[in-house]
């Protein structure tokens, strides 16, 4: 038998997709935005993946999210003095994007008792899942941190089988290392320590789960629900 775990999303995405302002093609490789830039717009994902990162102090890339089917970005930059993108939103999979205003939306929040109240629950599961990454990132090491990032995009891309878990999203080890917080080197250590002692498999760049009880186990896993361990 096999299934797909995917984390329901809160926000009420058609409330949105009525105001939509334009549609457009996204390509791999390209940016919706980058950190730094004027914030005018929001994005909703309607196909493909897009990948959440900020750029640390010494240069390195932290990836914090990717963003998937009916996921919204640049939401932080809503109600804020200085309109400017946080993060970077780089396509890592094409596929379609709606644009809508900023400005447009913030208007609409204040007469929307409705939308409001749905953005304010989507935006608590949001604090509270990029929260629980921060303490992974911070009390778990480096081994700890790639642990978890695992779990994480087994919860979001996991496929089951029957005696494995497919994470049916292909990443290098430059981009998972990218998610952890780590060297590609460190990464590197630990996925082959991992294949060695049978914990995961690699087969066409894609991670397959052999034993996630271990994984949990070496990171005390809280067993949270779906929803907020997730990489989305």
């Amino acid at each position: 038998m096999i299934t797909t775990v995917k984390p329901t999303h809160s926000l009420e995405i058609k409330e949105l997709l009525k105001f939509t302002d334009r549609k457009f093609r996204s390509e791999r490789g390209t940016y919706l935005f980058q950190e730094g830039m004027l914030a005018e717009e929001l994005y909703i994902i309607i196909s493909g993946k897009v990948q959440i990162s900020k750029i640390t102090s010494d240069g390195r890339e932290l990836s914090l999210r990717i963003c998937g089917e009916n996921d919204i970005c640049g939401e932080l930059t809503l109600f804020t003095n200085d309109p400017k993108y946080l993060l970077s939103a780089k396509i890592l999979e094409e596929g379609e994007v709606v644009a809508i205003k900023k400005d447009f939306i913030e208007s609409e929040i204040f007469q929307n008792s409705k939308l409001a109240f749905e953005f304010m629950k989507w935006m608590s599961d949001h604090f509270r899942k990029t929260q629980t990454k921060f303490r992974d990132l911070v009390l778990n090491g480096k081994r700890g941190a790639l642990f978890s990032t695992l779990i994480r995009m087994s919860n979001s891309y996991g496929i089951h089988k029957e005696n494995e878990i497919l994470i049916d999203l292909p990443l290098t080890n430059q981009e998972l290392a990218n998610f952890c917080g780590t060297s590609r080197e460190s990464t590197n250590r630990i996925l082959s320590d991992l294949k060695k002692d049978n914990i995961i498999s690699v087969k066409k760049g894609k991670i397959s789960i052999m034993n996630l009880q271990y994984l949990k186990d070496e990171i005390g896993c809280e067993n949270c629900p779906a929803v907020y361990c997730s990489i989305e």
